[in-house]
């Protein structure tokens, strides 16, 4: 039952080998990806996958030579509040077959993984949770949210009156091949003013403008409309696209926004303005905005707006470097707090202490000071970015206040102008 290594790049696990495969190992693991998620019937996307494959980053569970688990990660940027960023650690493709649950594979490349991210200087890593009950024994904890909207056009009148415009601005449909190089471009400004979100690489661009075509997942063109100020920079893009439905002789299309990214509210109101316009759309589907977004608000009818997901858990995150994380954010109240951290797998254990400047700036070290308040690191990493409040975890039972009052004032200095929000799956 126990664990052998084989020089470090092999380990045994109740008879199965876990090692990192190579390049031409990647048309099984990807069988294997496809067994894991329950898709057999899917078409090989090996490779597409090779364009993934980085040496040591993909590993692989091998039962008598058989692939049975699969697992990849990949160094990815990801804003933290204030506008910095860190390196993460992204996690994806995490798979065992139906065949060899609960044998420990998942653990023992989740060990690996994070023990390794830790050695290449991530300061933490990050997942997308299929189900919710897994990730916390690795210290991972639900730390943005996604949300979305339906606009019912029949019962709002679009935009209110007095919103911020843009003099001289204007929007054009773009091609695919410019939606790469100016989406890419503005994606990369507008990023850093949100926390939470993740750099796109140049595969997301192709595999999101069709360059790159993924088997099992089908690519419909969208309609993609940039908005540019009056020097003509770019500002703004929408991405959606348009069923085509009638009722009888009416036309009762939906307009299904897929990416939304403005660097300013006078933007993101006209496009906004543009996108409830579109003839023949008798509603809008926003399928993932940032849970405080106004959207509803500028409407003139802001009831024509029901939730589409409402506040469901999306980015995960498990912090591997306290004094890397901490130190790299801003705050939003000068203060301290000492934090008592219980971590399985070690990473973040022990006693930090936050101190906070007028400024935002602020200062993690480790310490022997009496804590205000404990947690483990699942908590952590939800509290790290922003988007959940403390005295909610700890009346969820999740944070334990060891000073009156701790819960409070802690929450003032953690909190954030912007609620962290990752539009992407990875």
């Amino acid at each position: 039952m126990g664990n052998t290594t084989d020089d470090g790049a092999v380990e045994t696990v109740n008879g199965i080998r876990i090692r990192a495969i190579d390049e031409d190992e990647v048309a099984a693991w990807d069988r294997a990806l496809a067994l894991g998620f329950l898709r057999s019937h899917a078409e090989s996307a090996a490779d597409y996958r090779r364009l993934q494959w980085e040496p040591g980053r993909v590993l692989g569970g091998f039962d008598e030579g058989r692939c049975i688990a699969t697992f990849r990660s990949f160094d990815v940027e990801l804003t933290v509040p204030g506008g910095a960023t860190v390196q993460a650690d992204a996690i994806t493709a995490v798979t065992v077959s139906a065949t060899h649950r609960r044998r420990g594979l998942l653990s023992a490349m989740m060990r690996r993984d994070l023990a390794e991210a830790r050695g290449r200087g991530s300061a933490v890593a990050v997942l997308i949770a299929a189900e919710y009950n897994i990730y916390g024994r690795y210290g991972f904890g639900p730390a943005t949210r996604g949300h979305g909207w339906n606009v019912d056009l029949n019962r709002t009148r679009g935009l209110r009156d007095g919103l911020p415009t843009v003099p001289g601005g204007r929007i054009d449909f773009v091609t695919m091949e410019e939606a790469r190089k100016t989406g890419a471009e503005l994606h990369d400004r507008w990023r850093l003013t949100q926390p939470g979100a993740l750099a796109r690489d140049e595969l997301w661009w192709k595999r999101n403008t069709g360059e790159v075509r993924v088997p099992g997942f089908e690519f419909k063109e969208p309609f993609v409309a940039v908005h540019r100020d009056a020097e003509g920079t770019a500002t703004g893009a929408v991405a959606y696209r348009v069923d085509d439905a009638w009722d009888g002789s009416y036309p009762n299309c939906t307009l299904t926004v897929v990416d939304f990214l403005a660097l300013d509210r006078a933007s993101a109101a006209e496009l906004w303005r543009f996108v409830l316009s579109v003839d023949w759309v008798r509603k809008v589907v926003v399928e993932n905005l940032g849970p405080d977004d106004p959207l509803p608000l500028l409407l003139q009818d802001p009831r024509a707006a029901t939730p589409y997901v409402d506040n469901a858990d999306f980015t995960w995150l498990r912090v591997l470097d306290v004094e890397a994380a901490f130190n790299a954010r801003t705050y939003g109240a000068p203060g301290r707090v000492v934090l008592a951290v219980e971590d399985r797998l070690g990473f973040a254990a022990g006693r930090w202490a936050i101190e906070v400047a007028a400024d935002g700036t602020g200062r993690c070290t480790p310490t022997e000071d009496a804590a205000d308040l404990a947690l483990d690191a699942s908590g952590l990493g939800t509290l790290y970015l922003g988007g959940e409040t403390v005295p909610r975890l700890a009346a969820a039972g999740l944070i334990t206040e060891l000073r009156p009052g701790a819960a409070a004032a802690a929450d003032l200095l953690l909190r954030t102008p912007l609620l962290a929000w990752n539009p992407d799956n990875f």
